[in-house]
């Protein structure tokens, strides 16, 4: 019997009616009946595999697909980085009081110098703001004295035709056309001195604010320079307070094998804060950018100066330097690297003000700063001033220390940069 036209194939009755076709057919249908068996058993399957999929899905945590919170993590890392500096501290006090007197001795010469660099700050932002002010004065000077000008040719003009100009005009004029375009011309040069004279007492009083700004301005600016006179005094009072604690820890120091056992507490120290600010920082999202070990040969140096100490060489006792020191100029303002995050930003003994950027596997460390201008969680980008080269750490003259580590373990900094030298 035909199949009617528009009804809707039953498969259902159709694959049932093919499967006893096959299985009533001859041998020669074995083979299609096999095939079709197995095409049967791999849909059962799939449709098999996609509900478990789902079921699985659905039975998930509810927290498994959430996204990370980068803030909450971020935060939670501050956290544990700050008590590891606490902790530092409380140790460095408990151990080593002399160290302890050296810290707060170059910590305060660090706010001194903070201070002083924002009062210098401020006193460039005032000098800048007197020269607008002198500049805008003369502008409106000249402004005025060119309308002061225009305004004496228009009236001597006018005295010249006389003081009843338009009766003179209307006797000898024999045109009432004539007549009238006068009468216009002189309405408008009326008008014009009207204007001329509303000009100049607009810039005289412009001139006249312009000169009570200059005056305040100069009043700032001199309390300013009292403000970093002070600073300097304070800076020079810190530095003394430091010069006298570094003179007691030193006096401590009674022979060669004293100096090496200092030496190794201070790499003791600093190898344990590696380690600890590893664990701190590895929850931490990637920073982004290209992989630290793909720039290799390609960094400048974080600042101008002359190579004083290179990697490998011997420190005595056994001990060699794990990086370069560079001697730099007081002040010279210290670049990071490359792109990273900060995950340290405090005073270290044997190190000073130290500064430790994460660059996702490797770390670069800043030594012996005398100012840090990031704090630990803290972003930066290559090339972005981090901190300013100083003599903290006990040393005797102002220079960089500069780490690189990939992991935990320091390798040599020169190979990574554009040139063999600063």
């Amino acid at each position: 019997m035909a199949r009617v036209a528009g009804r809707p194939r039953d498969r259902g009755s159709e694959n049932g009616r093919a499967l006893y076709q096959r299985r009533h057919a001859g041998p020669g249908h074995a083979i299609d009946e096999g095939y079709f068996l197995i095409k049967q058993g791999l849909v059962f399957a799939k449709r098999a595999g996609l509900l478990l999929a789902t079921a699985l899905v659905l039975a998930a945590p509810a927290g498994f697909a959430a996204d990370r919170d980068p803030e909450k993590e971020l935060r939670a890392v501050r956290e544990r980085i700050e008590a590891l500096q606490r902790e530092i501290r409380r140790d460095t006090d408990r151990r080593d009081a002399l160290s302890g007197q050296l810290r707060d001795a170059e910590e305060n010469v660090r706010s001194a110098r903070g201070r002083l660099g924002s009062v210098r700050k401020r006193l460039a932002e005032s000098d800048a703001r007197l020269k607008q002010l002198v500049e805008e004065r003369g502008r409106h000077e000249r402004a005025l004295g060119e309308q002061r000008k225009a305004l004496a040719s228009q009236l001597r003009t006018a005295y010249i035709g006389g003081r009843e100009e338009q009766i003179k005009m209307l006797l000898s004029q024999e045109d009432p056309a004539a007549f009238g375009r006068m009468l216009v011309y002189y309405a408008y040069l009326g008008r014009a001195r009207v204007g001329k004279i509303e000009e100049i007492q607009g810039l005289v009083a412009a001139l006249e604010q312009a000169a009570a700004e200059e005056a305040l301005e100069r009043e700032r600016l001199a309390a300013l320079e009292a403000d970093g006179r002070r600073e300097l005094s304070s800076v020079d009072a810190a530095r003394n307070e430091r010069s006298t604690a570094l003179r007691r820890m030193n006096a401590q120091i009674r022979n060669d094998s004293d100096t090496v056992a200092k030496l190794k507490r201070e790499a003791a120290a600093l190898e344990k804060l590696v380690a600890d600010l590893r664990k701190a920082m590895k929850d931490l999202p990637p920073t982004g950018g290209q992989a630290f070990e793909k720039v290799r040969g390609r960094l400048a140096w974080p600042v101008a100066g002359k190579i004083a100490a290179r990697f490998g060489q011997a420190r005595g006792g056994g001990l060699k330097w794990n990086g370069v020191l560079i001697n730099a100029a007081r002040g010279a303002e210290v670049r990071a690297l490359y792109d990273g995050r900060v995950a340290y930003a405090d005073w270290l003994p044997g190190m000073g003000l130290l500064l430790i950027i994460d660059h996702g596997g490797y770390m670069s460390l800043y030594a012996h700063n005398e100012q840090l201008f990031k704090a630990a969680g803290d972003r930066v980008e290559g090339g972005e001033v981090v901190s300013s080269v100083g003599d903290s750490g006990g040393r005797s003259q102002p220079a960089l220390y500069l780490e690189i580590r990939r992991g935990a373990k320091p390798v040599d900094p020169v190979p990574w940069f554009r040139r063999p030298a600063p």
